[in-house]
Parts: C-alpha cells; structure tokens; sequence
C-alpha cells in the first residue's frame, strides 16, 4: 500500500524534515555569457520537447508505436510528420485508427509547419512565474500566484488541478484550501509542469529553487504533485553546477521526502536503467508498475522523463545531437503526457547543453519566438525572456 500520513506531508516544513541530506547550495563555474547560453538553452529545449509531443498527447505508447511505424518514423528522431497528402482524406484512408487519429491535431504542430513555438499551457507557465516574480518579488506567497493566474490566464485554458484550484479562488478560497476543496487531480501533473523558471532562477540552488516551487505548487496540488514540482526545480538548478544531467536528477530527490511514492518510482527506475539495457525493456517496467495511475499523474510520467534522459545520457553524453535526439524521443515515445514530458525532458538537457550546443533541426525554426495566451505576453522571443530570468537570477542571488 502507498505511505500515508507523515510520509507523505504536504507543508514545506514536513516536507524538509524527511527529505536525505543534499548540497542544498552548490558552486556554479560558469561565465556570465555561458550562464546565459545555459539559461537559453532551457527555454529552447523546453519548447522542442513540448512540441514533439503535442500530437500525440495523452495516448498509449502502442498507438503511438502504431502510427509511427505506419508512417516510417518508428522509432522517433525528428518533428512527427503529418501523414496525408493533400487532397486526401484521412476519413476514408485505408491506414490504422491511430494514424487517423493524427489528422486530428491542430495543423502547424507537425515538422516543417511552423515557423515559431505555438501556444501551450507548458509554456505558458513558465512566462507566468517570470511574472509572478517581476510582480510580486522573489519573496512571493502562493496567494499572489492564485491572483496572477486570475489576472493572466483565461480559466478555459487551464485545465484538471489548476482548473479546479482557479474555480476555488473565485468562489473565495484560500490556499492551501485551493488545493484540496473539489480536486481529485491534485497529484496530477500539472505542478510538476510549472517547475522549470523556479530552477533557472536558482542556479546551483537547489534548496531555494524547491522553495519557490513549493510555493507554487501548493496553490493547486498536495503531496506528490508538489513534489513533483520541487524535484524538478531542485533539479534544474543543480544543472547548472553538476557536468551531468544524471548528477542533477540525484540532486532533486535530496528536497523531496525520502520515502514517498513519487522519490520510489525514480529510484526504481534509475535502477531499472541499469539493469536492463534498453528503453523498451525500461518503459515496459515503468508501465508494468505505475500504470495504474492515470496517464496524466506526476509519478508514472516523471518516470518517463528520468528514463528517457538517463538512457540518452549515457549513450551520448558527448554528441548532443544524439543526446537531445534520444532524451526527447524515448521520452515521447513512453506515451502519457508527452508533452509535458518531453517539455521537462527538454528543459534539462538544454540547461546542462547551452543553446548553442543544442541541434539545429530542434530550435532553429522557432525564430526566436514564443506564443502564448498569457496576458501582456503573448508574443515574445525566447532571447528576450532570457534576459528576463536572468534579471530575476541576479535578485535571488542578491537577497
């Protein structure tokens, strides 16, 4: 049975009490220049993951199989392509449901269709805590998230946990109660996919970029949906101090509870990485194990992506084509949340990378430039908002 009760608190203070002892502050060796080349590269990365996975978002990893081995592009190394001509409809195409399924998608999501980073909520939330920072000060509280949401995100483009902590604060709320009243999706994966600015903020801060998380995240989740948030911060800050993502990934289970159920399944799967020697076999013990969660939970995708990197990782540490190529698409190719996942995927690989290590074929027809349905940031470039994180960087370093 899953730990209860102590195990699994929700208050930060719990929350650091059981957690194993970790580096909390760690050395960063990096120039300006390059600080801003890494920072850069988490942006880029992030968008590339997010938007490998967007067309098939939310199925199994066979119907993915299914429709990429139809198409020719099993196993994934690229942008999905759309898979009809034109003229032709996908209606009445002698092909498999799940291709069919494809036509689906928004067209402009799939390679050689878009000439920017399209809208979505995996990128919108990491305009939105550059905002919650510029607005309201590193020293933020959870209440000043819950008004920036309200002031910045259109509720019908939120959606599960967020969706129903937004519905809460209008019905006059407070946290942590935002988080619990009506939400059976609060250790979903929404928090989890917030993490990523708390951690670009706090290079080699691990302990400080969990706080901001948890911050964050107890708007909406409890439990391992925030901790969800609080791994992957701690790990992206760690990033940028460790010359591996692997040391990284260490690194963020050092702010989170020892023994809860989401800290299990990533040791459980660096372990399975080691033993088995291939993602499939991986991916096959990951679904075996906590498949039983929902597809959009935080523990069976964080799997995913710590599978996903490890693997890439170890393989092609020093080819970073090959590194972001594997990261991305063994991590897409599990199914779930895949954009989600292949957002935080990434994330990492392009902090520990820089942007200008980071392939061509994944950044380069992005145009350095970002849609979003954020207020007053809709349309912005992802040079500028590095600018941006780093200003904050520097007030957090300050304080």
């Amino acid at each position: 049975p899953a730990p209860t009760g102590p195990e699994e608190p929700s208050g930060l203070e719990e929350i650091r009490a059981l957690r194993p002892d970790g580096p909390r502050r760690m050395e960063v060796k990096l120039s300006a220049s390059q600080l801003h080349d890494r920072v850069l590269g988490g942006w880029l990365g992030r968008a590339a993951g997010c938007l490998l996975g967007k067309p098939v978002e939310g199925w199994s990893r066979e119907s993915i199989r299914e429709a990429l081995e139809h198409t020719g592009q099993y196993p994934l190394t690229d942008y999905i392509t759309y898979p009809f001509a034109p003229g032709e409809d996908p209606k009445t195409a002698n092909v498999p449901e799940a291709v069919r399924r494809l036509a689906v998608r928004p067209r402009g999501w799939y390679r050689g269709e878009f000439d920017h980073m399209v809208r979505d909520d995996d990128m919108d939330y990491p305009l939105l805590a550059l905002h919650v920072l510029e607005q309201y000060g590193t020293e933020f509280t959870t209440a000043q998230v819950g008004r920036a949401w309200q002031m910045t995100l259109p509720y019908l483009q939120v959606y599960t946990a967020e969706r129903a902590a937004y519905r809460n604060l209008v019905n006059g709320l407070q946290p942590p109660e935002t988080a619990t009243h009506r939400n059976p999706f609060r250790e979903w994966i929404g928090a989890q996919i917030r993490a990523d600015l708390w951690g670009w903020v706090c290079p080699g801060l691990p302990e400080r970029a969990a706080e901001l998380a948890y911050r964050d995240a107890a708007l909406s989740h409890i439990k391992n949906g925030i901790y969800g948030e609080m791994y992957f911060a701690a790990a992206m800050a760690a990033s940028f101090a460790v010359p591996t993502v692997e040391e990284a990934l260490r690194v963020g289970l050092t702010e989170i509870p020892a023994d809860c159920r989401f800290a299990e399944a990533i040791q459980r799967t660096f372990e399975w990485v080691s033993e088995d020697g291939g993602f499939q076999r991986t991916t096959d013990r990951i679904n075996e194990v906590y498949g039983h969660y929902h597809r959009v939970h935080t523990i069976n995708n964080a799997a995913l992506v710590v599978m996903g990197l490890l693997y890439a990782e170890r393989a092609h540490r020093n080819d970073p084509e090959c590194f972001m190529q594997d990261s991305l698409c063994y991590t897409v190719m599990g199914g779930w949340d895949t954009d989600c996942t292949g957002a935080t995927a990434g994330s990492l690989v392009g902090s520990s990378l820089g942007a200008d290590t980071l392939p061509e074929k994944w950044i380069g027809a992005f145009n350095d430039r970002l849609s979003s349905i954020v207020i007053g940031m809709t349309d912005s470039r992802f040079s500028d908002l590095t600018e941006r994180t780093l200003a904050q960087a520097r007030r957090l370093a300050a304080g």
